[in-house]
């Protein structure tokens, strides 16, 4: 007798479907599985052996094989025990596998008997749904599955209830999709004093999706700066929040299976390796830039990052996917983050100040900057001066506009660009390229001039060029203008660094 049931194995977002055969045959007793599986599967033998007993069944006296088909693809997760446990059902005759084979299933056997939550039900759910067949999944995890569309979702809380649904004893009700809504408590920008010059970039940064680097000493409010900018940014679409949540189920972060509808924000500490960051390791895992997708990755001390790790980020600012290249895997996760990045301008902190800094300025400086590359300077769209508060601006009320006001305008920027790209893949005036870039972004005569001689005399990129354009279209959009002027293009050049990484010498 020989049972088959459903399930999927999962290579980054994607996943692979995988067939569960299941044999019970005449000789020596014996429980063997096979099919390149790791050891969390090969486990599921003593947890499905278990969680059996607990419901008052055992495993026959014969030879039981189970075959993970296709062979040669790998295997990991515990999110096999379930179709194990089903398999066996089946291959016993206390489940009908006509049933059965109607289903994707997959979740982890506790000892008792119960269904507990794995990573990457919603991909599976959606997996399950392009095959036409329902899922079967933990309990905790069924709104998440349920946001797969028009699907079947049976989310038991244990191996005995899905039983008893199957025999008609128990009916198990369908769950429904749930938003992770929770409201967060954003902090405002009315609580930093001064800085203006700062807001307004981050105000542009978020209306248009752009990089930003901020310089600065200790003390200057570059990490209040990036602490605000959840608070001035759109919600996701609701395109967009299964897009984010996708790779938080693969991930195992998604809060009790609510879709996510704030923005991420990320701040890895800057210790992360190279592997944390980009993704990767012996499964290969979404890292901080494909966590961060559709949202904001705050690198706070930028130099202090390893070289390494620095360096990875190039591609996936650029292409908006991460590659996780293995022997055994090839994996590619969306990537399509806001890089918000914090340093000081010395090791010291204290270049500008001459009664505070070092002994070695500026030639720390130099050396201190240095740890990034221009490659990686060319990619950010803002580079903008945080000085230090003047502590008479302290005792000052606070600011009238906080971020209700900035985030208004933001939201209309965000609907302008939402409307220009519309059909496209592009979201916001930081992913235009190309020909359309050209058209959406064409300056005025003047601007046109302004820009062509600024590009010869700040010696800037092909790269650099563009992303002045880009960062002169969110102006305009911030504005209500249909196209882009000289003044525009001015702002725009304001904040590109004439040669990065050097600036520092200048203060000499």
């Amino acid at each position: 007798m020989t049972a088959h049931i459903s399930t999927v194995a999962f290579q980054g977002i994607d996943c692979r479907p995988v067939d569960v055969q299941v044999q019970l045959a005449n000789g020596l007793p014996a429980f063997t599985l096979v099919g390149l599986a790791d050891k969390a599967v090969g486990e599921s033998k003593e947890r499905v052996r278990a969680a059996l007993n607990a419901i008052g069944l055992a495993l026959p006296p014969k030879r039981i094989t189970v075959n993970l088909a296709p062979a040669d693809l790998q295997k990991e997760g515990s999110h096999f025990d379930l179709p194990i446990a089903l398999g066996l059902l089946a291959a016993m005759g206390v489940l009908p596998q006509d049933e059965l084979a109607e289903f994707v299933a997959l979740g982890e056997m506790g000892l008792d008997g119960s269904i507990a939550p794995v990573a990457g039900v919603l991909p599976a759910a959606i997996a399950a749904n392009a095959q036409e067949k329902g899922l079967i999944c933990p309990q905790a995890q069924g709104g998440e599955a349920a946001w797969a569309g028009d699907i079947r979702v049976l989310a038991p809380a244990s191996l005995l209830s899905l039983v008893n649904h199957f025999k008609g004893t128990q009916v198990l009700a369908a769950p429904k999709g749930e938003i992770d809504d929770e409201a967060i408590a954003h902090l405002d920008l009315a609580d930093i004093k001064g800085q203006e010059t700062a807001k307004r970039a981050l105000e542009i940064a978020a209306a248009g999706g752009h990089n930003l680097l901020m310089i600065g000493p200790p003390g200057a409010g570059k990490s209040m700066l990036a602490s605000r900018l959840p608070g001035i940014l759109p919600p996701l679409s609701p395109a967009e929040a299964l897009e984010v949540s996708m790779i938080h189920s693969v991930a195992g972060l998604l809060n009790n299976g609510k879709l996510k509808r704030n923005r991420p924000f990320r701040d890895p500490h800057h210790s992360a390796s190279l592997p944390a960051l980009v993704g990767g390791g012996s499964k290969a895992k979404p890292g901080e830039v494909s966590l961060a997708h559709l949202g904001v990755l705050f690198l706070d001390e930028l130099p202090e990052f390893q070289r390494a790790a620095l360096e990875s980020l190039r591609q996936p600012v650029e292409s908006g996917t991460a590659v996780v290249a293995r022997v055994a895997a090839h994996v590619r996760y969306p990537a399509r983050f806001q890089l918000i990045a914090a340093m000081n301008p010395c090791k010291c902190g204290h270049l500008d100040d001459p009664q505070l800094a070092c002994s070695k300025a500026p030639k720390c400086a130099h050396e201190y900057q240095s740890r990034i590359s221009g490659p990686l300077f060319d990619r950010i769209d803002l580079h903008i001066d945080v000085p230090a508060v003047n502590p008479s601006d302290l005792s000052l009320p606070p600011p009238a506009e906080g971020s209700a006001h900035v985030a208004a305008r933001v939201a209309e920027a965000r609907r302008i660009q939402a409307e220009r790209y519309a059909g496209t893949k592009m979201r916001t005036n930081a992913e235009a390229d190309g020909q359309l870039l050209e058209e959406v972004a064409a300056p005025d005569p003047q601007g046109r001039k302004l820009l062509t001689e600024a590009a010869e005399r700040m010696k800037l990129s092909a790269r650099g060029y563009h992303r002045v354009l880009r960062v002169a279209r969110t102006l305009a959009d911030l504005e209500g203008a249909e196209n882009v002027a000289r003044l525009h293009i001015a702002e725009a050049l304001s904040y590109r660094r004439v040669v990065p990484g050097r600036n520092p010498l200048a203060h000499a």
